[in-house]
């Protein structure tokens, strides 16, 4: 599965020293943040709510909820693990949404044989990021996983995060962290090779 580096370059200012520009009042500085951090949350929230724009939407909202609560981080963390914890609270509410307007539009059916027609959110071939997930049927593999196992299978096997690092984000213990991966991983397996493709996951 891909990996995204997270590494940060030698020599660029780390994320307090921007936090601090910011916090001076360069304003502007932030926009350093947003560049360094936009790639990863919007592979990250695309591969968990399956649909571009809704992406897009929740990174941007991310960045602005981040910003506006600026004040209240603490560095016991590291500002990309508060970054992602926003985004990916923000990303579960989505997929909650969804369910929700699901449930309503199958009573409406029921009711009056007239419901709404709802969307094909499956992913399709020419709206998979390339990477080498760019394929469909990993794709909805991986949108066919509970939310908690989606959620700690992305963050660790294409962001490269720490198991650490994403028991902070989910706020649960590592050991619950590395049993989600796990079982992660096995349903994707065992989804892959019921297609009739066998895909090695990271152990």
């Amino acid at each position: 599965m891909l990996m995204v580096s997270s590494r940060q370059n030698p020599g660029e200012l780390s994320d307090m020293d921007i936090l601090a520009e910011v916090s001076a009042g360069n304003i502007d500085a932030y926009g350093k943040i947003v560049g360094r951090y936009n790639g990863r949350l919007y592979n990250f929230i695309y591969r968990f709510v399956g649909d571009r724009e809704t992406a897009e939407d929740i990174v941007q909202e991310t960045f602005l909820r981040a910003f506006r609560k600026r004040t209240e981080y603490r560095a016991i963390a590291n500002f990309s693990t508060w970054l992602f914890t926003i985004a990916g609270n923000l990303a579960k509410s989505e997929l909650r949404r969804r369910k929700r307007w699901r449930m309503f539009s199958l009573e409406r059916d029921e009711e009056t044989d007239t419901g709404m027609e709802l969307p094909d959110e499956s992913a399709r071939p020419d709206k998979v990021a390339e990477s080498s997930l760019a394929d469909v049927q990993i794709q909805q593999a991986i949108a066919s996983l509970p939310d908690n196992y989606k959620q700690v299978i992305l963050l660790r096997d294409v962001q490269g995060m720490s198991y650490q690092e994403i028991s902070e984000i989910v706020d649960c213990p590592v050991g619950t962290v590395k049993s989600r991966v796990n079982r992660a991983r096995l349903k994707l397996q065992q989804k892959l090779k019921s297609e009739g493709r066998d895909v090695g996951l990271g152990v």
